[in-house]
């Protein structure tokens, strides 16, 4: 294989495993920290590290340097609107990257989105369906998406991923704590770290560009039932879940055949 460079803004719990996975395929990665204490722990596993930081005003670090020469670009940049803390426009922000990812040579993306888009919807929500979202995660990361979508100098790939979990990364140790939770019906919708790495690669490999894909474990348990057997296996607190009948819930499936025939390949959602 030719050497082919990869970027990767934001190496954390996604990116830093995802990066080692591709020098260890044989790409050049360069990787993005904004933090300075980071820089040396990026460096130790094999990726040119940048430090750079995205702000409503202004993009901070050689972002030139670091978007030049690559093949592929993963935007893994989460909104962080949750907490209480000040809050920046994610869209902002991503306009800015957008400005010079035009003026770069960059020609793949792939933009690391949530299923959070799709709002309150009901039923089984697949790529098709038209994305409702109602929290403010959710309306920033839409137009962010439709922002690089919608660049014909790009193909772009929208990868929408469910709940994550995986080492450091489970919903049950807090939900361990609470009682009368609601909705112990209504099915999981989530995808292991190893999952999520495993459809980046495939769609690089694959030629898996300008489409949306569900990044979603092919499974759905209940809360009550999936929390429960969870719970159990970590000695922990057995979540109290309240049930109610007749309700309907959201299902997130994909309709793209690339993720269909993954399915039986996908990591178990209970190791």
């Amino acid at each position: 294989m030719t050497k082919q460079t990869i970027g990767i803004l934001g190496i954390g719990w996604l990116g830093l495993p995802l990066a080692k996975e591709f020098i260890a395929d044989g790409y050049t990665v360069k990787g993005t920290t904004t933090s300075l204490a980071k820089i040396d722990n990026v460096r130790a596993a094999g990726i040119k590290p940048y430090q750079i930081k995205l702000s409503e005003h202004h993009i901070t670090g050689e972002i030139e340097d670091f978007l030049k020469d690559l093949n592929y670009l993963i935007i893994n940049v989460p909104p962080g609107l949750r907490g209480t803390g000040p809050k920046e426009s994610y869209v902002k922000k991503m306009q800015l990257l957008h400005l010079e990812i035009q003026k770069a040579s960059v020609k793949h993306v792939i933009f690391v989105s949530s299923t959070a888009v799709y709002g309150n919807t009901t039923g089984d929500v697949d790529e098709e369906t038209i994305p409702q979202p109602i929290s403010e995660s959710g309306i920033q990361l839409l137009t962010s998406e439709n922002l690089f979508r919608k660049d014909s100098s790009l193909n772009t790939t929208i990868l929408r991923f469910a709940g994550l979990i995986g080492p450091s990364r489970h919903p049950v140790t807090i939900l361990s704590t609470k009682k009368n939770l609601k909705d112990g019906n209504a099915p999981v919708n989530l995808i292991h770290l190893d999952d999520c790495i495993g459809i980046i690669k495939s769609i690089i490999l694959e030629d898996q560009w300008d489409t949306v894909l569900n990044g979603v474990h092919p499974e759905h348990p209940s809360k009550r039932d999936y929390y429960t057997r969870i719970a159990k296996t970590r000695d922990l607190k057995i979540p109290d879940y309240q049930l109610v009948k007749n309700k309907k819930y959201k299902k997130i499936v994909t309709c793209r055949s690339f993720l269909i025939k993954r399915g039986s390949f996908f990591t178990s959602l209970y190791d």
